[in-house]
């Protein structure tokens, strides 16, 4: 693999340092680095697990992504190119280490279930506390977020927008089909690969929907969290359908959610004031109807993720048909009700506008 940089010990790496690490930075090295000082040598699944990952075959790159308790590398497994997610537990919170731990064991035993093109392929796993290992298909293309601000100011053709809110819908639908929120559904957690394919990724906060309950003491992201989540009221699959309309806007805009508020400010706007990021103003109606629906603050109102599939299945056949589609298009005012219902009885050019049930 070209450009892999190999971690050394620090003691090792100290002298190429451009300035002197701060005293928190140092420990935070310290503790990350005694577990990457010779890749694949120093954490060693059980071996009795069947996902259980033969470390001798891991070889650990450069990080490109990282949160509070992980770290996100580039690697080879097995001469694969990979993602390699390390977990690191807390040796001075007993709770917050058990608590990893325990998201570990989930995060892993959803991925063993899931396949599908647009669902990030899990390879194997191990587990030697304090630290945990998750390896996944890499994807080079990175992040949809980070995509999406390298094209600012530049829209993407409606037409893109269009084939990755597809991608993401139908990765989702199958999900869902699967009994599993995602519950941190976001322009980060999506990635690109070949042929700008998107696929879902990172389940550590995911559940099943029999298993998940309130969102009390939940932890996600609070510019696409639901306003159910935010209050940490019961919640459904229906509050990945309301980040699919935050993310539906990022496609549309480029831009993050809320970007002039704090994530605190921007939770309480959306639980107490109802509000949500502008749509452009000139925003096709297809798109904007939608967005409005999957938003919305009732999530009975909301769609599932089959009828969202089935309308952007719809949006695309009819921009093949018609390139002027999204400039003519108006939905009808019974058409949020009766979409799928309309499918098996319309014609393609009436679909959506003008059926009557």
């Amino acid at each position: 693999m070209k450009n892999l940089k190999w971690h050394k010990q620090i003691s090792n790496s100290g002298n190429k340092l451009g300035r002197r690490l701060s005293l928190g930075e140092y420990n935070r090295a310290v503790s990350w680095s005694k577990y990457l000082v010779s890749p694949g040598a120093e954490i060693k699944g059980e071996g009795e697990e069947e996902w259980s990952a033969d470390m001798s075959q891991l070889l650990i790159g450069s990080k490109f992504a990282s949160g509070r308790h992980s770290r996100i590398y580039r690697g080879v497994y097995k001469q694969k190119d990979v993602a390699i997610k390390l977990i690191s537990q807390p040796e001075e919170d007993e709770d917050l280490a058990a608590f990893l731990e325990k998201q570990f064991a989930s995060e892993v035993s959803l991925l063993l279930r899931l396949g599908h093109p647009n669902i990030i392929t899990f390879i194997a796993a191990c587990k030697k506390p304090p630290v945990f290992c998750i390896i996944t298909e890499y994807l080079a293309g990175g992040s949809l977020g980070k995509f999406l601000h390298h094209q600012q100011p530049n829209i993407l053709p409606l037409k893109l927008v269009l084939k990755l809110a597809l991608d993401i819908a139908r990765g989702m639908k199958y999900l869902h089909s699967q009994g599993i929120l995602h519950r941190d559904l976001k322009s980060e957690n999506l990635l690109l690969g070949e042929d700008m394919c998107v696929k879902v990724a990172d389940f550590g906060i995911s559940c099943l929907e029999s298993q998940c309950g309130s969102a009390k003491g939940f932890t996600g992201t609070y510019r696409w969290m639901a306003p159910e989540m935010i209050k940490e009221k019961h919640h459904t699959k229906k509050v990945d359908v309301y980040s699919f309309g935050i993310v539906l806007w990022e496609l549309l805009t480029g831009k993050t959610p809320f970007d002039n508020m704090t994530p605190e400010q921007a939770a309480y706007a959306v639980s107490h004031k109802n509000a949500r990021p502008p749509l452009p103003s000139k925003c096709p109606w297809a798109f904007s109807d939608l967005i409005n629906r999957c938003w919305s603050s009732n999530p009975d109102k909301r769609p599932h993720f089959d009828e969202i599939v089935s309308i952007l299945e719809y949006y695309t056949e009819s921009l093949q048909q018609d390139p002027e589609f999204f400039s003519t298009y108006k939905p009808s005012p019974t058409s949020s009700n009766t979409i799928l219902g309309c499918l098996p009885k319309c014609n393609a050019r009436h679909k959506f506008g003008a059926c009557k049930v």
